[in-house]
């Protein structure tokens, strides 16, 4: 089981309310049962579009390996699809700082181990002027201390308690604890009528 307690890193801003699934990855990618590759189409269709003089910001080499994403309102909004946050992650996201997230993407990135930290939409938009402007910057999201940190300045977040506990002790990988622990479930399965002669 992994402790996330402090994500530093690289940020990069992506301005806008509303940013729903369907633009984060879109549905066409869903036949996929396998994630793997799936971040080389993280915002594909939006991205297809700037072609002119301007980047998209997960195309934008100023933001290449960035670390932490800041949005503003309602971030990964519409569909329950699970390939967002993961696209997401794939492509080297670990921390995401907005004024507000989707309950069904939250839970799907507290489930990888993305954490989704919210902050004032007026402290969202100056953290995210100042990426921006100086995209080689550190960005530090505490999660003990519940803050941001950049260049100096410092901006108050907030999580639900259960999740926050979930990243500082490890316990947000379900899957780690089954296996750290895979004694007890061999045991309650050999007491299983039903599971017998399955292997186990």
């Amino acid at each position: 089981m992994s402790r996330i307690a402090r994500i530093e890193g690289r940020g990069l801003p992506f301005g806008g309310h509303d940013v729903d699934t369907d633009r984060i990855i879109p549905a066409r990618f869903l036949k996929a049962v396998r994630f793997e590759g799936i971040e080389a189409h993280v915002f594909e269709d939006e991205r297809a579009m700037f072609a002119g003089p301007g980047r998209h910001p997960f195309d934008d080499p100023v933001f290449a390996g960035a670390a932490v994403l800041a949005v503003n309102r309602n971030f990964g909004c519409g569909s329950s699809r699970e390939h967002a946050p993961q696209a997401l992650f794939r492509w080297g996201i670990r921390v995401i700082v907005g004024e507000s997230f989707s309950e069904i993407f939250f839970g799907n990135s507290l489930a990888l181990g993305l954490p989704c930290v919210s902050i004032a939409a007026p402290d969202a938009t100056a953290l995210q002027a100042r990426i921006a402007s100086d995209p080689a910057a550190t960005v530090v999201v505490d999660l003990e201390a519940m803050e941001v940190e950049m260049a100096g300045a410092r901006w108050r977040v907030t999580m639900p308690a259960a999740a926050r506990d979930a990243f500082l002790s490890g316990t947000w990988d379900a899957t780690g604890l089954l296996l750290d622990r895979y004694e007890e479930v061999e045991a309650v399965a050999s007491r299983l009528p039903y599971v017998g002669g399955f292997g186990l």
